[in-house]
C-alpha cells in the first residue's frame, strides 16, 4: 500500500522537474539582479587601460618626462571609486603614498609632480603640493571608507584633512580662512594668489560634514574666489587678492596670466555643473557663469582660451573641453548644444596622448551617465549597489 505522504511514483519526475525549473528561474533572477547592482563602466575600463600602469600610476604619456601628478592620482582614485574598482583604487593609493608622500599620506602632503628627469632617472620633479589634488584625495578616501566600509580609508582621510588644514590654509584679512593652491609660492607682499578650479564646493562640503567644520568657512571663502574669478561671467585661470592695508583690499587681475581663462578655468564650469541643484550656492554660481554658458551654447566648439577682460576667444578646445560643459548644459536644459558637444566627446579615449582631455571626458560624461553625482551634502552618488563587491 502506497503511503499517503508520498506522491504517486509517476508524478515524482514532474515534481522534480518543476523544482529544477524554479531553481533555474531563481538563479537567473539573482544573476540579473547582481548584474544590475554591479554594472561596468566602459569609459573607465578604456581609460585605465590607456593611462594607468599595473602598479597604480596615472601617466601623462604626452609629456617627455612621462609625468605623474598628484592631481592625476586623485582624479583616477575618484573615478575608480565611481566605477567600484577597488583593486585599482588600492594600487593608486599605494603608489601615491610610496612615491609622492614619503610612504605616509596621513603625515605628508604628496608632491605634485613625479617623472623622468634629464638624466633619465625616475623621481619627484617638484615637491611642492597641489591643494586640489589633496582635497580630492581626502574626499575620495573618505567616500571610499563609507561606500566600501573600509575604516582604514576613513582614518587616512581624517589625517589628510588635518594636514591640509594645517599646511595649506591661510587666514586672509577680509576673506577669512582660504585654501592656497599649494604650500609654497602663492603669497607675496600681502597678495595671495588663488585658483578657482582648485575649489570644488561639493568636496569641501563633504570634508566639513565628515571631518572638520572649519571646511565650511573655507567653502565660504571659496565661493567668493569663484565668483570673483568670473567678473564678466567667464572664469579665469588665476586671480589675486590684495590686502595692503585696511582700506585697500580685494580681488585683482592676476599679474602673471592677465585674466586668461583656459586649461585651469575649464574645471570651474565642470565643478559648477556637477553641483547638486539643492546646493546652497548652486543658483549663485550658475547666475555668475550664465554669460559664458549662453555664448558657448551658440558655438560649435568651446574656445581653448578666453581673454576675460576683452572676451576675445582663441583656438579650439579639445573634446574634453566639450565634456567639461556637459553638466552645465544639461542642468540649464540647453539640449541642442548638449547633443552637439556630447558628439564631440566621441573623439576621446582613442590613444594615450590626450590625458587631460580624456580625464575631463570621464568626469563630464560620467556625470551625464550617472556614474558620479554629488548630493547637496557632498556625498558621492554612484550607480552600483553597496552590496556589490569586486
Amino acid at each position: 500500500m502506497q503511503s499517503l505522504s508520498s506522491p504517486p511514483t509517476q508524478t515524482r519526475p514532474r515534481v522534480l522537474k518543476r523544482i529544477a525549473c524554479l531553481i533555474c528561474c531563481a538563479l537567473c533572477i539573482m544573476a540579473r539582479s547582481a548584474s544590475a547592482a554591479c554594472p561596468s563602466w566602459p569609459l573607465w575600463q578604456t581609460f585605465k587601460t590607456l593611462y594607468i600602469s599595473s602598479d597604480g600610476r596615472a601617466i601623462d604619456a604626452s609629456t617627455a618626462s612621462q609625468i605623474t601628478t598628484s592631481e592625476g592620482q586623485s582624479y583616477a582614485m575618484l573615478l575608480a571609486l565611481a566605477a567600484n574598482d577597488r583593486a585599482v583604487f588600492a594600487q593608486l593609493l599605494q603608489w601615491t603614498e610610496n612615491n609622492l608622500a614619503k610612504g605616509d599620506l596621513g603625515k605628508t602632503l604628496p608632491a605634485w609632480q613625479w617623472g623622468r628627469n634629464t638624466h633619465q632617472q625616475w623621481q619627484v620633479l617638484d615637491d611642492n603640493s597641489a591643494s586640489d589634488a589633496d582635497v580630492w584625495l581626502a574626499y575620495s578616501l573618505s567616500e571610499a571608507g563609507r561606500l566600501w566600509r573600509e575604516p582604514r580609508y576613513t582614518q587616512l582621510a581624517q589625517a589628510l584633512s588635518a594636514t591640509i588644514l594645517r599646511e595649506e590654509i591661510t587666514l586672509v584679512a577680509g576673506l577669512g580662512p582660504a585654501l592656497l593652491p599649494g604650500v609654497r609660492g602663492f603669497v607675496r607682499e600681502q597678495t595671495w594668489r588663488f585658483n578657482a578650479s582648485y575649489l570644488p564646493l561639493q568636496a569641501l562640503r563633504l570634508l566639513a560634514r565628515e571631518h572638520n567644520p572649519l571646511w565650511n568657512d573655507i567653502a565660504a571663502s571659496s565661493l567668493r574666489i569663484i565668483i570673483a574669478s568670473a567678473p564678466r561671467g567667464y572664469a579665469t585661470d588665476w586671480i589675486e587678492y590684495r590686502s595692503d592695508h585696511e582700506f585697500d583690499r580685494g580681488f585683482i587681475t592676476d599679474r602673471t596670466t592677465h585674466g586668461l581663462g583656459s586649461y585651469e578655468a575649464i574645471r570651474v564650469y565642470l565643478w559648477a555643473g556637477m553641483l547638486a541643484p539643492t546646493d546652497p550656492d548652486f543658483d549663485t554660481i550658475n547666475r555668475q557663469l550664465a554669460p559664458a554658458l549662453r555664448q558657448f551654447a551658440q558655438q560649435t566648439h568651446p574656445a581653448e582660451r578666453i581673454d576675460t577682460t576683452t572676451l576675445t576667444l582663441q583656438g579650439t578646445g579639445s573634446p574634453g573641453f566639450s565634456a567639461a560643459y556637459l553638466p552645465l548644459l544639461k542642468t540649464n536644459q540647453q539640449m541642442t548644444a548638449l547633443a552637439q558637444q556630447l558628439e564631440r566627446t566621441r573623439q576621446s579615449l582613442t590613444t594615450n596622448q590626450a590625458y587631460y582631455s580624456d580625464v575631463l571626458t570621464l568626469f563630464g560624461r560620467g556625470w551625464l551617465e550617472g556614474w558620479l553625482r554629488f548630493a547637496a551634502s557632498g556625498r558621492l552618488q554612484v550607480k552600483w549597489s553597496s552590496t556589490c563587491t569586486r
